[in-house]
């Protein structure tokens, strides 16, 4: 494992005339841009014509002026924003696929990954597929592909393909006329959909990007649900619903969502204020002021100064155009990023006994740069506090973490990550308090396998993100 990356966003607009649909997808995956920096992509279905733009880059150099021209008015469309968990970074593997067969065209965003993608690509090679990318989305296309062939729909390939489809995902499809959400049985990960005051739906990997195009909030797509939009209004298969233990990913809560959405009907920025909570109940100090990392570690340090009653202090201003640390390319990128990313405020710690709070410890490289930074800032002592349990687990559902090699908490004691990173103390959420920040909305149904390895599924046999480059590579003869 050399990084670890988020997951990605998808996002999709149907209406029954034409319409800019292409700048609304834009608008869209500009609020999902924190679940995928790699590549993005969107399609547009204008009467059963695709056209189609995607590159590497954030999304608003991806999508130029010229771009959006290209795209034109249509009544459907698709929208992606990536980070790569099977396959390369490249832009052979931005999404949304499109595919060409004999009973029309398809479109596909996927959010999550497969489990048994390995085996499953492998199958349909030995049954005569080519491959033009190495994400696993192009192994579900082929799988809904090949059932489309003898089902009298596309919601019905669908429906057939699902049970073969083991793992993580929360996808978006458009057929010539249909647009189509689809959750895996377990609701790893997230996605809903809302309406536009003039009728218009809209499907997306979180709710802040309802909001970014003014659509009303409905409701999360079910675990196991297909849902069909088309000409007369939209479609529930619940074939698959309730087949399978609830397992939303945990760490949605923690990190990788927004704080303004809204997740299986709990707010993220409530649930990581109770995980602040939660912290400040299990592992007390005397301090004199507390601080968040931004961003996900502001919402807990809130929590916890209030379940506390020490002060909360603002202790670090963020540079806005840098992007996440902990999924820069290479360590040394990694960590000069820190101290371009992150400044501490001097008159907040200086002198004082400090609690900061963070989403998370990996390696433990950037939260000793953000300690040290404090340290040079004044701060007397300085207590991290985590709003999250020790990553001790790959995971294996859509974030990048496919070895135990690199997690410090896999070889170190809590007391020696705390020497290790520079604090005079150090306290991690537990997993029952990790599962109760959603404030029991499932109860326990949700994921927590990189913290305590109880995975939901069955581990996969290839774990490598470049299994299928491997594949290819294992092809080639020798000049």
């Amino acid at each position: 494992m050399s990084e670890i990356r988020e997951e990605c966003g998808v996002f999709g607009v149907f209406c029954e005339e034409p319409y800019d649909v292409a700048h609304m997808t834009y608008y869209g995956l500009f609020a999902l841009q924190h679940r995928g920096q790699e590549s993005c992509g969107i399609v547009v279905g204008d009467d059963g014509i695709f056209r189609t733009y995607k590159d590497t880059g954030l999304v608003n150099d991806v999508f130029t002026p010229e771009a959006m021209a290209g795209l034109g008015l249509g009544n459907m469309a698709v929208g992606h924003v990536r980070y790569g968990t099977t396959g390369a970074s490249d832009r052979n593997n931005a999404q949304p696929i499109v595919v060409n067969h004999i009973k029309g065209r398809m479109a596909i965003a996927h959010n999550g990954n497969l489990v048994n993608s390995y085996e499953l690509r492998s199958e349909l090679e030995l049954a005569g597929s080519i491959f033009h990318t190495t994400s696993d989305t192009e192994v579900i296309s082929y799988l809904i592909t090949k059932e489309r062939l003898s089902a009298s729909s596309i919601e019905q390939a669908v429906e057939r393909a699902m049970p073969r489809l083991h793992g993580a995902y929360s996808l978006i499809l458009m057929s010539p006329s249909k647009l189509i959400a689809v959750r895996d049985v377990h609701g790893f990960r997230p996605l809903c959909f809302g309406r536009t005051p003039d009728g218009r739906y809209v499907i997306a990997s979180e709710s802040c990007a309802l909001d970014a195009v003014g659509a009303a909030f409905i409701r999360d797509v079910e675990p196991g649900e297909i849902l069909v939009f088309e000409k007369g209004g939209v479609r529930s298969i619940r074939t698959y619903c309730g087949k399978a233990k609830r397992s939303l990913c945990v760490f949605e809560y923690i990190y990788f969502a927004r704080p303004d959405s809204v997740i299986d009907g709990c707010s993220v920025h409530a649930a990581r204020v109770r995980a602040g909570e939660y912290l400040a109940a299990e592992h007390p100090v005397c301090a004199d002021v507390v601080v968040g990392v931004p961003d996900s570690g502001l919402d807990a340090a809130l929590g916890f100064s209030r379940a506390s009653g020490i002060p909360y202090g603002i202790g670090f201003i963020k540079n806005k155009y840098i992007g996440r640390t902990f999924i820069a390319p290479g360590q040394k990128s990694r960590e000069d990023k820190v101290r371009i990313k992150l400044n501490p405020i001097a008159d907040t710690v200086r002198g004082r006994r400090v609690v900061m709070i963070d989403d998370s410890i990996v390696r433990g490289t950037t939260s000793a740069r953000i300690v040290k930074l404090l340290r040079e800032a004044g701060a007397k002592e300085i207590h991290m506090r985590v709003s999250a349990p020790p990553f001790l687990n790959p995971c294996y559902y859509g974030t990048d973490i496919d070895s135990r090699e690199n997690l410090i908490a896999c070889h170190h004691t809590v007391e020696q990550i705390a020497r290790i990173i520079g604090v005079d103390s150090l306290g991690f959420l537990s997993i029952d308090g990790a599962k109760k920040i959603a404030d029991g909305v499932y109860g326990d149904g949700y994921c927590t396998a990189c913290f305590d390895g109880a995975y939901p599924t069955e581990v996969p046999a290839h774990t490598e993100k470049d299994r299928f480059e491997g594949k290819i590579s294992a092809g080639r003869k020798p000049r």
